[in-house]
């Protein structure tokens, strides 16, 4: 007996004239919408293009490009740029030792960064995200800092991202805390949980932002604690800390310290900006 016909493939069915007279509404709006009230960057206040699939982006690709990467040499351990200075075999010698890893406490492996701040259109582009109410901000800055190269046992034990918490009252008046939206947008890249709930401010803190390095360790010793809850979660934990922007590490090593006290066995740090420290090169 000869074997049945195989079913003849289907072609997709055509739109409906009704379904054509929807979408071609949907462009007519979005061609009248961008007319009439035309999309600008929130970093440089450049009008944005409208090509299909970047209605979302908020921030011009020439902003983006303007950021002033970390220069290499880079230490391997904390992603900052090495000095290296001619002279003298002694001076060359300290001049070789990372400055920026002397600020991190022992059980931090690793930090990277992806650019400087201030530098390029960096400071507008935190900005926007922290004062200006712009969320879709993060998710570049968050792709950004994805791409961030890291050393493989980072790469292959971090096992969640903690987001540096805001204090309470700060977080009703912003509406949102930028480091939790950036780790998220890391989540969703690395394929990894956003623990948001294992990490507390004990207390409200002045901003970092005109504090000297003594200053910030002061105002921020004791600022955090990792609920008891939560020590089944952090017991034995490689844990990546997020925030925007990191100077001196004072409340990232805070951060860290109250999660170890939880049980945390190790951390790895990443932010979109760093400040230079004195004698960088930029």
């Amino acid at each position: 007996m000869p074997d049945a016909p195989h079913a003849a493939a289907h072609p997709a069915a055509a739109p409906t004239p009704a379904r054509q007279l929807a979408l071609a509404g949907g462009a007519l709006a979005r061609a009248l919408l961008a007319l009439l009230l035309p999309r600008h960057c929130v970093a440089c206040g450049a009008a944005l293009p409208s090509r299909s699939g970047e209605e979302s982006a908020v921030v011009c690709g020439r902003c983006w490009a303007s950021l002033l990467p970390l220069p290499y040499p880079r230490c391997a351990r904390c992603g900052h740029p090495r000095r290296f200075r001619p002279g003298p075999a002694r001076l060359r010698a300290h001049a070789a030792r990372c400055e920026w890893c002397a600020l991190l406490p022992p059980y931090v492996r690793a930090a990277r960064s992806v650019c400087w701040i201030p530098g390029g259109e960096a400071t507008a582009i935190v900005h926007a995200l922290k004062y200006d109410g712009w969320r879709a901000v993060a998710a570049g800055m968050g792709q950004r800092m994805a791409r961030t190269d890291w050393p493989e046992d980072v790469a292959a034990e971090r096992a969640g991202l903690v987001p540096v918490p805001l204090a309470p009252a700060r977080e009703r008046e912003r509406g949102y805390n930028q480091s939790l939206l950036l780790a998220e947008a890391l989540g969703a890249a690395w394929r990894l949980p956003v623990l948001a709930d294992v990490l507390c401010r004990a207390r409200s803190t002045a901003s970092q932002t005109r504090l000297t390095p003594g200053e910030r360790l002061r105002n921020v010793a004791g600022a955090f604690h990792a609920p008891a809850a939560t020590r089944d979660r952090l017991s034995g934990a490689h844990l990546v800390l997020v925030d925007d922007v990191v100077t001196t590490a004072a409340t990232l090593n805070a951060c860290a310290a109250a999660l170890v006290a939880g049980g945390a066995r190790i951390l790895s740090y990443v932010t979109f900006a760093r400040a230079p420290a004195a004698g960088d090169a930029r």
